[in-house]
């Protein structure tokens, strides 16, 4: 038997994780001095809450989880002679992963006869939540492990995110924008237009003033680098902007015609990072 992992990282929420049989590792983040992880309380996150603690001023910061507690999510799959997928944000974003391979290097010599396979997404966000979704459908198909692996290995990187963030202070906190830059950025309305990489990382791509300019950008993007989007999912998330996510759905419904559009709002993790109000764009396409 195999056994789906993903995180909350990836947007993904308990119900939605039910639907495909994903168990759902919580990734921590610490505000007003309280660590927190998201969901392991039950299947609800006032978001709302949250984002108002940010736009008051709260700044979150974001840490990994421990080996043992790794160990607490798998050894039990392990225990029942089941095998592990974990579909998880990127390894190159966080040093979490150190500690999960550290778990992993002990429990398999426990289990010998068990098998880990990882996908790593490069992506944290609604990129992530893409991939893992059609893991989810070739999972719930009927697809072996074997062919899983072979798909990602084809098409992680035709899949790219793009998004912009509203407030510079948050990314000038994460070290992504310098402190001068991140001011007068937000003085000028300036927008940095961020993507995921090949690598798996957050690289400013270029800079808009104004929202109106940055939603304009992000279609162009999919204009640009998209490939048979029609045949897969368009992911739209958003940090508590549900009318900005709305306004960037209609442009692209107006450009693209019908498409199976979804729309997330930005786990509390990577909002941290950037902050409320922003949004982002992920889909199908030529390249990272």
């Amino acid at each position: 038997m195999l056994t789906l992992f993903t995180d909350t990282d990836n947007d993904f929420t308990p119900k939605l994780a039910r639907e495909y049989g994903y168990h759902l590792i919580s990734m921590p983040f610490t505000i007003d001095g309280e660590l927190v992880f998201p969901y392991e309380d039950g299947d609800d996150f006032d978001m709302k809450s949250y984002y108002a603690k940010l736009r008051a001023g709260t700044i979150p910061t974001t840490s990994g989880l421990s080996a043992e507690r790794y160990k607490e999510y798998f050894r039990p799959e392990f225990e029942k002679g089941n095998d592990i997928l974990y579909v998880h944000f990127s390894a190159a974003m966080s040093g979490t992963f150190d500690a999960m391979r550290e778990a992993l290097a002990d429990l398999l010599k426990e289990f010998p006869d068990r098998k880990f396979y990882g996908v790593d997404t490069k992506g944290i966000t609604i990129v992530a939540y893409l991939v893992a979704r059609e893991i989810g459908d070739m999972f719930l198909a009927g697809k072996p492990v074997e062919e899983i692996m072979a798909w990602a290995d084809r098409e992680i990187d035709c899949f790219s995110q793009y998004f912009f963030a509203d407030d510079l202070k948050f990314f000038r906190r994460s070290g992504r924008v310098s402190g001068i830059s991140a001011t007068m950025g937000t003085l000028l309305g300036i927008r940095p237009i961020i993507y995921m990489n090949a690598e798996g990382k957050m690289v400013s791509h270029s800079k808009e003033r104004g929202r109106e300019h940055a939603l304009t950008r992000l279609v162009s993007f999919m204009e640009e680098m998209g490939d048979d989007i029609s045949s897969h999912r368009v992911i739209i998330g958003h940090t508590d902007a549900p009318e900005l996510a709305a306004e960037l759905e209609k442009m692209i419904r107006d450009r693209f015609g019908d498409l199976r559009i979804e729309t997330v709002c930005t786990n509390p993790t990577a909002g941290a990072h950037c902050g409320p109000n922003g949004v982002g764009v992920a889909f199908h396409s030529k390249h990272r």
